[in-house]
């Protein structure tokens, strides 16, 4: 489950969606001294590095008799290449497929099937290579539509279809996770990005061991079953959740426009045509370079003992032989940007600009000061709100977004047109707002409000095991471990000399990118979609594309009854956007129910 551009000193949204180790180690790194003055109090913590290479974090907090597990594989979708992108995200899905014991009837029947289903895919790869030739030459107009496919290919995928159903019926489906669950474990989850690949769960404390034996199993002796079926899962889920959304594949063109060399520039969930193509043999090198003990750390917050659970870690994790040699580095950097770019995307959404521009990585040292133009941009007391809201009128809502990844940073505002204003004029407002940061020293109490913002969504963190163990997965991910402690700190000293500073360092013509955004075709957006509130329009009307494109009477009987279980759980603030898309998905059922003259 990827996750939408967030700030990342924080968790990724995805997690609120519901979002190692034979050694001897060495004394344990330990943190118990206070917090820089400002900072959140860091809970204390041990650092173990097991002989595989295995890095174990371990933050015993006894207010709960349950532990948080997450372990981060230093791996997402920049250590891709062309040809396997979406790789890392498929990944996400293979790892709870279950082991040698693990979501299986008969193990040796397993791999008997797997290298049969192997053999049949080395002949349809055959014949989709022929096909990507034809297209070529202009004899086909897409090669992925069914009328395509010639008729060896049609009998291949029949055979195909055989295996995995004879698969199928030989494994115990969602075993991994019902024997956390039997257990007491909740929140089994895992997300994907950039930079990392994160698994979670919460489990009672008197099942730590458990926890120990089921992850070091799935990570020694994993099982891609239903390999080929379940790429194609992930094909539907990126049609769903980017083709079929409103500005989703727009987003995906503009991140290419944006970054030149960066391997940012493509999605977390892949390329099409990358997606549909990944084989079994290249998943399995990968495995073998980005999933060894090297590049592991697991994190553990909640009620144990540290010496207890290094044990524990030692037995099950540190069993894992690391890998043969360390992961690749990732080396391409991003070129420095010569000139603006220009991007004018015509959607289903409303008229709005982006602004983007090219900052710093996680732990570059300017990264803190950004965080704080964030802070004084964005949010109902922020500069955008105010001055391009309530001052001038020119849009109806705005706002900032500090990304900070492992490799390289952006910082992106954002503003929708209010009725009768256009773009280009929003485009402007957002560049006296950033003059501003440039040229006007920012005043103390606004400087400090901003601060106290960002370190409350901080402290808010450490109410919850879940929230820390991420907190600290995240952090690993992107580089530094105690990234968030370090930037907490680092923002209490923030300057208004640093504001301008950074301000005119990375907020240059040259450095941005703009996107333009105006409706398709020009006309009015429905009058209802136009009258909810902003955050509920948003949500309608990326369901709403989905309504629109439905063919299928059933799948939209679906939709109805998951919006009936789900008008009951939603906030209110989400119940318009809910009710809205209720009505237009049974206009849209009648449609299709009543026969055409």
């Amino acid at each position: 489950m990827t996750t939408p551009r967030a700030r990342a000193v924080l968790l990724p949204a995805a997690c609120a969606f519901a979002l190692a180790f034979a050694a001897a180690p060495a004394a344990p790194a330990r943190r118990d001294a206070p917090p820089a003055r400002g900072a959140s109090p860091a809970p204390a913590i041990e650092e173990h590095l097991l002989a595989n290479g295995m890095k174990l974090v371990l933050v015993p907090r006894h207010l709960s008799p349950t532990v948080a597990g997450a372990w981060v594989a230093r791996v997402g979708s920049a250590n891709e290449r062309p040809g396997i992108t979406g790789i890392s995200h498929l990944f996400e899905h293979m790892m709870f497929k279950g082991t040698h014991v693990i979501g299986t009837r008969d193990y040796e029947k397993d791999v008997r099937l797997i290298e049969q289903q192997e053999a049949l895919q080395d002949s349809i790869r055959a014949e989709l290579s022929a096909l990507r030739a034809a297209q070529r030459r202009g004899e086909l107009d897409d090669m992925t539509k069914p009328e395509s496919k010639t008729p060896r290919m049609r009998e291949l995928e029949k055979r195909f279809d055989g295996l995995v159903a004879e698969q199928r019926a030989n494994m115990v489906k969602n075993e991994f996770n019902t024997v956390l669950q039997r257990n007491g474990a909740t929140g089994i989850n895992a997300f994907t990005n950039n930079d990392m690949t994160v698994y979670f769960e919460t489990v009672p404390a008197n099942r730590l061991e458990l926890w120990f034996w089921m992850e070091a199993d799935r990570l020694r002796n994993r099982v891609f079953r239903e390999f080929y079926s379940e790429r194609d899962v992930v094909y539907e889920e990126r049609r769903l959740r980017t083709e079929s959304t409103p500005t989703g594949k727009f987003a995906e063109s503009f991140d290419a426009v944006f970054w030149d060399a960066s391997p940012y520039a493509w999605p977390v969930v892949g390329w099409p045509s990358d997606v549909a193509s990944i084989t079994r043999a290249q998943a399995d090198e990968y495995y073998a370079l980005y999933y060894q003990p090297q590049n592991l750390t697991a994190v553990l917050v909640g009620d144990f003992d540290p010496k207890a659970a290094l044990a524990l870690a030692e037995r099950y994790l540190g069993a894992i032989p690391p890998g043969a040699r360390p992961a690749p580095e990732m080396i391409t950097m991003e070129s420095r940007s010569l000139a603006e770019k220009r991007f004018h995307g015509e959607a289903e959404t409303n008229p709005a600009a982006t602004v983007r521009w090219h900052t710093v990585a996680f732990t570059h040292r300017d990264a803190p000061v950004l965080e704080i133009v964030d802070g004084l941009l964005t949010g109902p007391a922020g500069r955008l709100r105010r001055s391009l809201v309530l001052k001038q009128g020119v849009a109806t809502s705005a706002r900032a977004a500090h990304e900070p990844l492992k490799y390289e940073g952006s910082f992106e505002i954002t503003a929708e047109a209010k009725e009768g204003r256009t773009p280009e004029e929003v485009e402007q407002a957002i560049y006296g707002e950033v003059e501003r940061l440039k040229s006007e020293p920012v005043g103390a109490d606004e400087l400090q409000a901003a601060k106290n913002r960002y370190l409350t969504a901080a402290y808010r963190q450490l109410n919850s095991n879940f929230l820390i163990g991420l907190r600290y997965a995240v952090s690993e991910g992107r580089g530094d471990l105690h990234g968030a402690e370090r930037i907490e700190a680092a923002v209490q000293g923030v300057t208004s000399e640093d504001v301008q500073r950074v301000a005119q360092a990375y907020f240059t013509k040259e450095g941005r990118a703009v996107a333009i955004w105006t409706r398709k075709g020009g006309g009015a957006e429905d009058p209802e979609l136009a009258a909810l509130p902003p955050p509920a329009r948003e949500r309608a009307r990326a369901g709403l594309a989905r309504i629109r494109a439905a063919s299928d009477p059933e799948k939209l009987q679906q939709m109805l009854d998951m919006f009936d279980q789900m008008g009951a759980q939603m906030p209110p603030e989400a119940k318009p956007a809910i009710e809205y898309l209720r009505g237009k998905a049974q206009a849209r059922l009648r449609e299709l129910s009543t026969p055409k003259p």
